[in-house]
């Protein structure tokens, strides 16, 4: 799920493939679920028509579902990260490189993820573990997933202020980002 987010944010090309289209509809909008507060503004396809397989081989980044019995004509895409959401893999082709993020940042968002995911491996070193472990409700699960992705963005967007250059010159003041800081 990192890999995937950190190639959206990148603005790489993600193709999902499964033999349901719940399953497709589902992980395309969870992706760009978890970028939010930022908007995806590339081409977004949650199920491509058979008709319009052409349209993987475009330059442009996009985040596109197809259905698996067209996985045949899907293996000459070189530059498309494709997630098998039947199998649970995950294809990162040699030629795509997707930055990661920063290791402090990825080891803490692994780690809360999990816990949020499978609480029970706090727990499970501890010589005399609590009685009861419950499981967060689908709900509160997804509003724990979404505070984790909505933390990661305040950790990674602090002290953006840093980076802003004012341009005085002008009779209004123009607000830039300095790239080099």
């Amino acid at each position: 799920v990192l890999c995937l987010f950190c190639a959206a944010l990148t603005e790489h090309k993600i193709l999902f493939l499964s033999s349901s289209y719940q399953r497709l509809t589902d992980a395309c909008r969870a992706l760009l679920a978890l970028m939010f507060p930022l908007k995806y503004s590339f081409t977004y396809v949650p199920i491509l028509p058979a008709q319009l397989l052409e349209v993987l081989s475009t330059p442009t980044p996009f985040i596109i579902g197809v259905h698996s019995i067209f996985q045949s004509e899907t293996q000459e895409l070189l530059d498309v990260v494709v997630a098998d959401l039947d199998g649970g893999t995950v294809n990162v082709p040699e030629c795509v490189h997707i930055s990661l993020l920063p290791e402090p940042l990825l080891q803490q968002t692994r780690e809360a993820l999990s816990m949020v995911l499978d609480p029970e491996l706090e727990v499970a070193d501890l010589a005399f573990p609590p009685s009861t472990i419950s499981a967060s409700s689908l709900k509160m699960q997804d509003k724990e997933i979404r505070a984790v992705f909505l933390r990661l963005f305040a950790q990674l967007l602090q002290g953006y202020r840093w980076c802003l250059h004012i341009i005085r010159i002008h009779p209004e003041p123009v607000i830039r980002f300095h790239k080099v800081r």
